[in-house]
């Protein structure tokens, strides 16, 4: 009989709560953490409030989060990383998409407990970004150990913040950082005593500048650097 009144109820027009309604929100977001696509995801976060809830619960779990080829902005960006607790990976990197990530994103993505402990950030060809969010999100990067700015506007000004705070870095993308100094990298090779790899390509530091890196660290290794330089500098 209440099987029946449950069918009449159904076929009074009442829409019936869609099975997947009925999981608890926890095993909810335990099913969305098993989505590979970050894309998916976003639109998973879309459905209702409580699957918003469960996309963020979802992404505590989260080692590594990546924007690249999303339509992503400030605030949606900022959002997500907060909720990304246990992030040790963030990747913002433009691409044929773009993520429409400006500094007021970078800064608020400061904010977030995951910043002190990441190991890797790429702001790859984030064409919006400046020294102000840089400086406020690597001032706050204490673990990194991996950095991709390349394809940015930024100036010494980002180096000395990497150099003062990321004492770990291991290896550094600065590839087309045409406002980039000498006196940048200088000051990142001094501090960085852990780097053991930097990409220089596309830069407008003359390659023989590359030299007195070599001094202070001779194991560095110095990519994208004309043939023609020092035989001493290695190059990939």
């Amino acid at each position: 009989m209440e099987k029946q009144q449950h069918h009449q109820r159904d076929g009074d027009g009442g829409a019936a709560e869609p099975d997947i309604e009925r999981l608890p929100a926890d095993l909810l977001a335990h099913v969305l953490s098993l989505l590979p696509s970050f894309r998916d995801l976003s639109m998973a976060g879309g459905v209702s409030r409580r699957w918003r809830w469960a996309v963020e619960r979802s992404l505590a779990s989260r080692r590594r989060l990546s924007f690249a080829g999303q339509r992503t902005g400030d605030d949606t960006a900022a959002r997500l990383v907060r909720a990304a607790v246990n992030l040790r990976d963030l990747d913002i990197s433009r691409s044929c998409w773009g993520c429409q990530i400006t500094d007021h994103g970078l800064i608020k993505i400061s904010t977030a407990d995951c910043v002190g402990n990441l190991t890797s950030i790429s702001l790859w060809g984030l064409a919006g970004i400046t020294d102000k969010g840089v400086v406020h999100l690597v001032s706050r990067a204490y673990s990194l150990q991996h950095l991709n700015i390349g394809g940015t506007f930024i100036t010494d000004e980002s180096l000395y913040a990497v150099a003062n705070s990321c004492t770990n870095l291991k290896s550094i993308i600065l590839w087309s950082c045409r406002h980039v100094t000498e006196a940048g990298l200088v000051a990142l090779v001094n501090k960085c005593r852990r780097l053991e790899c930097i990409n220089v390509g596309g830069m407008r530091v003359p390659p023989e500048s590359f030299v007195g890196l070599l001094s202070i660290s001779p194991a560095l290794q110095i990519r994208s650097i004309p043939h023609i330089l020092n035989a001493g500098v290695q190059v990939s």
